[in-house]
């Protein structure tokens, strides 16, 4: 790995994870230091960084990481909706093809076992960062079964901002293990071939991420029972509010 991109990579994790917080001077002389290489392959780094919008020039004061808010997740979350819910779409269409199918849809039934498991361990509190290793790994498989580099390359980078608003959340073990059972159902989705569906179940879950991060929506109860995903028959409660994917 050049070093350019060893140091990019170092400093957006940083900045993702709020290591680096908004306004944060990433002088050339400190992180050069600091992340042992040159100031050339640095520079580099800082470019790809505000070419990221993770970073912005600043009058007299060099780089800095940019501001975050959670005002602008409606905005994210309008792209993230449509690019997302083509993806999976793709995914199902690849998935049911009778040469190419048969392992893509092996790889997303594994997937909605394993965040089937996870709903339990996350709904009595456990630490969620196996979860959100978890839910990288489910967007990888989408954005490889989609069949589409655009599209890919277009989630991977709205996927950096979305990674620093998921930090601003509060951590609620009902909505993160609501949030497995959700994406457990768009993986059932691609994985019976329905590109219908994994549109349905993931517009579902990416309403619910946004409202949970907006924080105007209660906290959903998570079924104690798995019901299947391909099964269309109406259960819901027209009583009750309806439901929400997490960021």
């Amino acid at each position: 790995m050049r070093a350019s991109d060893r140091a990019y990579r170092a400093l957006r994790e940083e900045i993702i994870d709020g290591a680096l917080t908004p306004g944060t001077v990433l002088g050339e002389v400190e992180q050069s230091a600091r992340l042992g290489l040159s100031r050339t392959p640095l520079r580099e780094a800082l470019s790809r960084l505000v070419a990221d919008g993770l970073a912005a020039p600043a009058s007299g004061r060099g780089v800095v990481v940019t501001a975050v808010s959670l005002a602008e997740a409606p905005k994210l979350f309008d792209l993230r909706i449509a690019l997302e819910t083509l993806a999976s779409r793709r995914a199902a269409e690849h998935a049911a093809h009778p040469t190419d199918g048969p392992a893509l849809r092996e790889t997303f039934r594994s997937l909605a076992d394993r965040f089937d498991r996870a709903t339990v361990d996350l709904a009595a509190g456990a630490d969620p960062t196996g979860y959100y290793a978890l839910t990288a790994e489910l967007d990888a498989a989408l954005d490889s079964a989609s069949g589409n580099t655009y599209l890919a390359d277009s989630l991977r980078g709205l996927r950096l901002h979305l990674g620093r608003l998921r930090r601003l959340a509060r951590n609620s073990p009902t909505r993160l293990a609501a949030s497995a059972r959700e994406h457990a159902a768009i993986a059932h989705a691609v994985a019976v071939g329905d590109p219908e569906l994994a549109a349905a179940t993931t517009v579902v879950h990416l309403h619910h991420a946004l409202a949970h991060l907006q924080g105007d929506h209660p906290e959903p109860e998570v079924p104690t029972d798995h019901t299947d995903p391909t099964d269309r028959t109406d259960h819901t409660d027209r009583s009750a509010p309806t439901q929400e994917r997490s960021a």
